[in-house]
Order: structure tokens, then C-alpha cells, then sequence
């Protein structure tokens, strides 16, 4: 099978580090790709939201399946022309998409299909989070608990551009359960935690997320892919916009059960950097017969391992970028075992530099969290550019527990 895999971040380099791996793969193509998935496979210069200049190349290939990466041309509707022109996609129509790329949209959805979902308040008080309805890259959230940070907060969504829009604060463990799905069936990868925080003991500024770890020990993803993804795939179908892809469902595990603070329509960054290592079977056949419609004979299991990721990020992140600055140490890391996936970089005259706000992902799979959080960091102490950061507690409370 040809192989067209759409985006360029370390989500992206998870997914080709697997898909290269898959005994049916005959060819893998990336567009644009980055310097790690280029280990992998071919690079393009062709932009994710470059709708026309993917099918062109998808043509010109003769590729058989094209997965895309990232939300933002999902929710432009790039599967729809793909799909319109021949091609077997795998990820969601604009309209399923919507379920990410609009929030009242997707409590609409919620609510139809009986999921429960933190109530829209009709006037802002504190505590309640305010959020961007829109694509907001990870960083369109604001938790209030107080006054002051409510002003923040209704400032700083203001300033997207876009409507929002808050709701009651809903307090518990957050967990991301995932799903792949043909439009109607679904079949459940393992739940990951990931931190979005920017600095230790979760404070700082939202970002895409600093790292992740995956299983969750407290929870059981079928048993939620029951309650929560089924519902809402049979809710999106029966509206007619059955959604073909990775659903993921961002839960908040209270005292009075799961509530769903939000749902993308794609595999999350930086958790697919933990879940894929652990999966065994056929996932290019998985993603390959979710595209074709029928995911239900789909061979994919999980390991009893565990994995951490390390999100190494630039200085400013993420308030800004880094770009040019030379990475030295990334072979000494992978010497370890671990496995280190591109995010943001580049090169520049051979020499790989930074190119982005999260750089580099550093994995680690080991029979427990606490092993794996030791050897990710291990790696990860061993990777350098000017201005280099990380979290030192990725997965923490975890490895203790455990």
C-alpha cells in the first residue's frame, strides 16, 4: 500500500515511525514532512492546508490511502476533496470535523447523544473556563478560579478573534481516550494523560502539550469509548456526517462520573507519541479499513508495557519560537533505546536547527511508568540547543502510584 501521510510535527513522525514498520506498507510519502519522518519515508514540499497541491500529488504517487495529521486542514475540509477525487482518507468530512473545529457544535452533539459535558454558563463568575469556539491550537482555554483571572481570561479570548464562549468548571483527572472509527464502528486505543501546562506542578500558560504517558492505570478506554464515542459517532451519523478517523475525547474523570470537556477529530499530539509504541498488530491495515468503511476486523491490540514522552520545547515556548538554533545530542539519546521524534526542526546547510515551539519529543517504553519516566529523561538530559527546556515531572504522580 502507497502511503501519502499529511503534516509535519512530532504526531506526525510518531505515526510514519509506525506506519513504516507495517509488513503491507509499500511506499510512505510526507507532506511536508519533517527531518525525523524523513528517516521514514519520502518528504514533499507541499503544505498540509495545500488542499489542490495534495491531490496532485497524491495522483501523481498512485497512493492508495492518505492519513492526515493535523486538524486544521481536517476542519478546512481537505478529506472531502481528497475523498471527492477518488482517494481513501483517513480522518473526518468539515462537517464531522466540526466536532473539533466548533465547541457548540460539539456540546450540541453531546447533548443529543446523551454524553455529559460541563454546562455553558450564561454569565461569566469565577470559577468557569472560557473557551475559544474555534481551532485555537492548544491554546485557546482559559481556567478562571478567580476574578482577576476571569478578566485575564476574557481578554485573552477576545483577542482570537473568534467567539467563545464559558463554562462551569468541572474538577477531576483529566485522561484522553481515543477511537478509531469507519463511521459507525469503533475500536479503542489506550488512554493517555497528557500535560498541558507549560512549567512544573501545572502552572504556567496552556500549550499544545509538554508530554504524556500512556496506559492510565485508573481507567478502562473501552468501557469510556462505550459510553462516550459510541453515542456520539451513532449522533453524527444519523445527522448524516458520519466521521471516519481518529475521535478523541478529552475527559475529566470526576466523583460524579466521566464528563467530556472537549473532542478532536484527530490523533492527539503529543499522546500518539505514547500510544503508538505500545500498539501491536496491523495499524496501517487499522487505519486502512477504517478509511474503506469497515474497522470491525481491524488486528490491533495493546502491550502490557507503558511509554512517557518528554516534549523538549524552545525558551520562549509558548509565548514564541525558536528557529536556527543547532540540536546537538539527539543519536546519544536514541542510543539509550529511546525513541526521539522531529516536532519542530529543520536543516539548515545538513546541520539540524530548531524550527518551531516544541522541538523534539523524547519516548521511553519500559515494563512500568516509573521505569519508562526514568529512561525518557535519561535521553532526554542528553539532547541540547540554546535554550532547551522540559517539565521534570512528566508522569510523576504516575510512577509513584504505580
Amino acid at each position: 500500500m502507497k502511503v501519502l501521510l499529511v503534516g509535519s510535527g512530532g504526531r506526525e513522525h510518531a505515526l510514519a515511525w509506525k506506519l513504516a514498520q507495517s509488513a503491507g506498507l509499500t511506499e510512505l510519502h510526507c507532506a511536508p514532512g519533517n527531518p525525523g519522518i524523513a528517516r521514514h519515508g519520502v518528504c514533499h514540499p507541499v503544505r498540509a492546508e495545500d488542499g489542490e497541491g495534495l491531490l496532485a500529488l497524491a495522483h501523481a504517487l498512485g497512493i492508495d490511502l492518505v492519513v492526515v495529521g493535523p486538524e486544521a486542514p481536517l476542519v478546512a475540509g481537505i478529506g472531502d476533496l481528497l475523498r471527492r477525487n477518488g482517494l481513501h482518507v483517513f480522518g473526518p468530512s468539515a462537517a464531522a470535523a466540526q466536532i473539533e473545529g466548533s465547541k457548540s457544535f460539539a456540546k450540541d452533539v453531546m447533548r443529543a447523544a446523551g454524553v455529559p459535558t460541563p454546562e455553558t454558563m450564561s454569565v461569566a463568575r469565577p470559577p468557569c473556563v472560557v473557551k475559544a469556539d474555534g481551532l485555537a491550537a492548544g491554546k485557546g482555554v482559559f481556567v478562571c478560579r478567580t476574578q482577576d483571572e476571569l478578566d485575564a481570561g476574557l481578554r485573552a479570548a477576545e483577542a482570537l478573534g473568534q467567539p467563545f464562549h464559558v463554562e462551569e468548571l468541572v474538577v477531576g483527572e483529566e485522561v484522553s481516550v481515543f477511537a478509531l472509527s469507519d463511521g459507525a464502528n469503533a475500536i479503542p486505543l489506550p488512554a493517555a494523560r497528557d500535560f498541558k501546562r507549560a512549567y512544573d506542578g501545572d502552572e504556567g500558560p496552556n500549550t499544545g502539550g509538554m508530554g504524556s504517558y500512556s496506559p492510565v492505570a485508573e481507567v478502562n478506554a473501552d468501557e469510556l469509548v462505550d459510553a462516550i464515542h459510541r453515542p456520539v459517532l451513532a449522533e453524527l451519523a444519523r445527522r448524516g456526517t458520519p466521521f471516519v478517523g481518529a475521535l478523541y475525547a478529552g475527559v475529566m474523570l470526576t466523583t460524579d462520573g466521566p464528563y467530556v470537556y472537549e473532542f478532536n477529530c484527530r490523533f492527539g499530539d503529543p499522546e500518539t507519541q505514547s500510544i503508538v509504541p505500545l500498539l501491536q498488530g496491523d495499524f496501517l491495515g487499522a487505519l486502512g479499513t477504517a478509511a474503506r468503511g469497515d474497522v470491525s476486523g481491524a488486528d490491533l491490540t495493546a502491550t502490557d508495557e507503558a511509554a512517557v514522552t518528554v516534549v523538549i520545547t524552545g525558551g520562549e515556548y509558548p509565548a514564541g519560537s525558536d528557529t536556527g538554533s543547532p540540536i546537538a545530542g539527539i543519536e546519544q539519546a536514541e542510543s539509550t533505546g529511546a525513541l526521539v521524534f522531529h516536532a519542530g526542526t529543520a536543516l539548515r546547510d545538513d546541520r539540524l536547527v530548531t524550527s518551531g515551539g516544541r522541538i523534539l519529543n523524547v519516548t521511553a517504553v519500559d515494563a512500568t511508568i516509573a521505569e519508562a519516566r526514568e529512561r525518557a529523561y535519561a535521553a532526554a538530559s542528553r539532547i541540547f540547543f540554546a535554550g532547551s527546556r522540559y517539565r521534570s515531572d512528566i508522569a510523576h504522580e504516575a510512577a509513584v502510584v504505580q
